[in-house]
């Protein structure tokens, strides 16, 4: 790729200008601001640190205002941490009030505990839909005023969507609640665009970890292998900064729904 390097001789282009160059390329606003709802562990802290890492300004959120600033803290450079409680809509607005403007939105938060029809947990039951469709839509609601122009929005859903399994009558319903989420929101956000991203199993997340070489998913996966997070979180990249794309629910599961 001898295009892309600097002739024999010549300085190397400052990394600033790289970095400006990668992140045109990318499509992502040099110098951006990203809130990333959930951003305290696995996927959420993954894409906080890679926006982090490439110069954005960065707000991660958790439940616990402790754990907020301790994860911004540790992703470093211009990342703060906030408390929001996505099973207390009522809270949303008021615990985001100090974010001035939105370049990338990404809502990963969810509670997935198992919850079975024979042993169903009602509040269990309430506080996963609340989390999902209530907290999602009245984040971005909240949000949305301070939206720059280009700003777009990517909502985390799942494979279990398509693929329910023992236990996830709750998670099976508000992942699907998500697909038919995204298009209203769409709609009532337009010109600004949704778009959503549904995760197969990823292998090397900290729920998955000890099952990347067994589980059962793998066999019927036409890549042979579980997807990565870093994989997930490229996806979430391309919904984000793709301006052509919009209101899409993007599978990324290494082919297992078409098996």
């Amino acid at each position: 790729m001898a295009g892309l390097l600097a002739p024999s001789g010549a300085a190397a282009p400052p990394a600033s200008t790289a970095n400006e160059r990668i992140a045109k390329n990318e499509g992502m606003q040099f110098m951006s601001t990203s809130i990333v709802v959930g951003g305290s562990n696995g996927l959420g802290r993954l894409i906080a640190q890679r926006h982090a890492d490439r110069g954005h300004t960065v707000v991660v959120t958790s439940r616990n205002e402790v754990r907020a600033k301790q994860v911004a803290a540790e992703i470093g450079s211009a990342t703060s941490g906030l408390a929001v409680d996505l099973a207390r809509p009522e809270t949303i607005a008021a615990s985001l009030a100090s974010v001035a403007e939105v370049d990338h939105l990404v809502i990963t938060a969810t509670q997935q505990l198992p919850n079975t029809l024979e042993n169903f947990d009602v509040a269990n039951a309430i506080d996963a839909v609340t989390v999902k469709l209530v907290g999602y839509t009245e984040t971005v609601r909240a949000l949305r005023g301070r939206f720059t122009p280009k700003a777009s929005v990517v909502l985390f859903g799942g494979l279990a969507k398509d693929r329910p399994y023992p236990g996830s009558t709750m998670v099976t319903s508000f992942n699907g609640g998500v697909s038919s989420l995204l298009n209203t929101l769409a709609v009532e956000l337009a010109p600004h665009r949704v778009n959503a991203v549904h995760p197969g199993v990823v292998g090397d997340s900290p729920k998955w970890a000890t099952m990347t070489e067994t589980h059962p998913h793998i066999a019927r996966t036409p890549i042979g292998r579980l997807v990565t997070m870093d994989e997930v979180a490229h996806a979430v990249d391309f919904l984000l900064t793709n301006n052509a794309v919009n209101a899409v629910n993007l599978s990324v599961d290494g082919g297992l729904t078409a098996n």
